[in-house]
């Protein structure tokens, strides 16, 4: 079993999402490391990036905070090498094609092997062009996460014979942020997936209240929350760490 797999080996995942740098990388490796204490079991980090299509008003907001304060993707492998001295909670990327390409594709998987990031997930890379990157994740033993959301149909039996890891299931139409209802699509989705490939699907976008986690955690394995998190850490700034904490135990508590 590898740590992805252990991530849904305890009951129903809870994976938080921040984004790496705001409002420091110091405060993001004390959040990383103070969400893993409190038992979330994966923690997705997000690197900066000027044009993240995937996201709404709020992530963005903290994209360019973040790279207001001069994070780096240099700067966020160094931080995941400290905090891989005391957690080994697995940390997945949240990014874009182009701060890869712009890294250099094996150079960017090859450090994600050596500071410890267990996997990487790339929303502007579609299911037909993963050979971009599929080859250079199974190189370095970086996996691969596929995405499902509501208009993938008929591809979605396609992805997920292909999924490693889990499969992140998209849970409305449109970029993250907080929604009051979250679509009744998703659970279709992870039926279709289950038919295909026994692989644990974790549902995404939309998701802030311990009720709507409570739900989602009723038919699915596992629950990210972002835009949330974000907020709570937009209003308290440096001081945000206890703040986010007791949310995510909040949360934590509801899925399981």
């Amino acid at each position: 079993m590898n740590k992805l797999q252990q991530s849904f080996s305890n009951g129903k995942a809870f994976i938080p999402f921040i984004t790496a740098g705001d409002p420091s990388l110091e405060v993001t490796e004390q959040l990383a490391l103070q969400m893993a204490a409190a038992g979330a079991d994966l923690i997705e980090l997000g690197i900066p990036f000027s044009d993240p299509i995937a996201e709404g008003p709020v992530i963005q907001a903290a994209n360019n905070r973040a790279l207001a304060a001069g994070t780096t993707t240099d700067k966020i492998f160094a931080m995941v090498g400290r905090i891989r001295k005391s957690s080994r909670t697995p940390l997945a990327f949240m990014t874009y094609m182009n701060p890869i390409f712009t890294y250099g594709t094996e150079k960017f998987m090859q450090s994600c092997q050596k500071v410890g990031v267990d996997a990487v997930i790339v929303p502007d890379v579609p299911y037909e062009e993963r050979a971009e990157l599929a080859p250079y994740c199974a190189k370095y033993g970086v996996t691969l996460i596929s995405m499902v959301a509501p208009t993938s149909n008929h591809r979605i039996r396609m992805i997920a014979g292909a999924a490693q890891g889990f499969i992140y299931c998209v849970s409305s139409m449109g970029v993250t942020g907080v929604r009051q209802e979250i679509g009744s699509d998703v659970e279709q989705m992870i039926e279709l997936v289950k038919e295909v490939k026994d692989i644990p699907c974790a549902v995404g976008f939309g998701i802030s209240t311990p009720e709507q986690a409570k739900e989602i955690a009723r038919f699915a394995d596992g629950v990210i929350v972002g835009s949330a998190i974000v907020k709570i850490i937009a209003q308290h700034g440096a001081s945000c760490v206890p703040y986010v904490v007791k949310y995510v135990q909040g949360m934590i508590n509801a899925v399981k």
